[in-house]
């Protein structure tokens, strides 16, 4: 890969892992736009994109370090019961990604040369943020904190997070949508999506790192470094925006983010029923 393809890639990464517009999806669209699907077909491209997200994850983890402390020091500390509450929210939502994800490890990567395909799993994604939008509404008057939710509550975002390793669905979208179903505000939906991304992502990264130097890919680990450090910075910036933003922001905060994924879905998914390319 040149370099400038490797930023470019790193960048994209960087933005949409956190906005809710589906990280896993552009990375699938990306090569198939500019016509770099010599490597995006090929057996390195999935940890490549692995050690993009280990970028994204760390960036995570820097950005609520003090918090993720706080939770662990609520294993050993009896008087920190609602930091200890979340750390098992979190423990419990964990697990569906992860049993999922290995079972379903090498069908979903015979989705990923598909731009179609991920194309059209954006534009469900598009309607699913228009649907959590209409689901705040519903739920202005009944709103709860991430410490109250139920065990049962949890594990189901866990089970709709899995959904994220279909390219096209958004990890922190389909998770802010079931948080905000169960009556969260939109920052605390917000909250407890990067939380639980947090663990998955590193957790991912660090189990195909040690491939990649296994099979003394030693470019490909290069190449994905750099990517991770832009996808890194990148994803620090847009986790302070998205929750100043979700802050802020009391209604229809997640129509936008709709509206960008159904269009450019849509326009990617003509392109390439017709097999058009840049």
């Amino acid at each position: 890969m040149h370099l400038l393809q490797v930023i470019i890639y790193g960048i994209v990464q960087g933005i949409t892992e956190l906005f809710p517009i589906s990280s896993v999806g552009h990375a699938v669209i990306l090569p198939y736009l500019l016509r770099w699907t010599e490597f995006s077909q090929s057996n390195q491209f999935l940890p490549f994109v692995v050690m993009l997200h280990l970028g994204t994850g760390l960036a995570l983890l820097i950005y609520f370090l003090p918090e993720w402390l706080h939770l662990i020091a609520s294993i050993f500390d009896r008087r920190r019961k609602v930091e200890r509450r979340i750390l098992l929210l979190i423990i419990v939502a964990t697990i569906p990604a992860a049993v999922l994800g290995k079972i379903f490890e090498h069908k979903l990567q015979e989705l990923f040369p598909s731009a179609l395909s991920a194309s059209i799993f954006l534009i469900v994604n598009g309607f699913v943020l228009f649907w959590a939008d209409g689901m705040r509404r519903k739920r202005r008057r009944s709103t709860t904190r991430i410490e109250n939710l139920s065990y049962g509550r949890s594990f189901l975002i866990g089970i709709v997070q899995s959904f994220a390793l279909i390219p096209g669905f958004s990890r922190s979208g389909i998770t802010m949508a079931a948080g905000l179903a169960s009556g969260l505000e939109y920052e605390d939906s917000a909250r407890f999506s990067f939380l639980l991304a947090t663990p998955v992502i590193l957790g991912a990264g660090i189990l195909e790192v040690p491939k990649m130097l296994h099979q003394h890919n030693h470019v490909m680990f290069h190449d994905g470094l750099i990517g991770g450090l832009c996808a890194g910075v990148l994803a620090l910036l847009s986790t302070a925006f998205l929750m100043r933003y979700f802050e802020t922001t009391e209604v229809r905060a997640l129509r936008p983010f709709g509206w960008y994924c159904i269009v450019v879905g849509v326009v990617v998914a003509i392109l390439a029923a017709l097999h058009i390319q840049f």
